[in-house]
């Protein structure tokens, strides 16, 4: 008989009743470089909306992954997301 693949949990959301883990606030500039990276601009391109370089952007995204306990801009603005610290993103 093959085996049958187990259930695969859902991932926990702030709604329904599951906890995830708390995380550091995160700064101003954190919140805004990672808003941009959600709305799909590079690193270049959100140091030229900020008016900062672009290694202070790739600092503040490192920082902002940390604090998230993640690893990735991506993992860093889903989670975000998800613990409610980034508003609606607009493309």
């Amino acid at each position: 008989m093959p085996a049958t693949p187990k259930p695969v949990p859902p991932i926990p959301s702030s709604t329904d009743g599951a906890t995830l883990p708390s995380a550091k606030p995160l700064s101003d500039r954190q919140a805004a470089c990672l808003h941009w990276s959600a709305a799909g601009k590079t690193s270049w391109e959100t140091s030229r909306i900020l008016g900062v370089s672009e290694s202070t952007v790739n600092f503040h995204l490192r920082n902002a992954c940390a604090k998230l306990g993640v690893r990735g801009r991506r993992a860093a603005v889903i989670a975000a997301l998800r613990l409610g610290l980034l508003g609606p993103v607009k493309a």
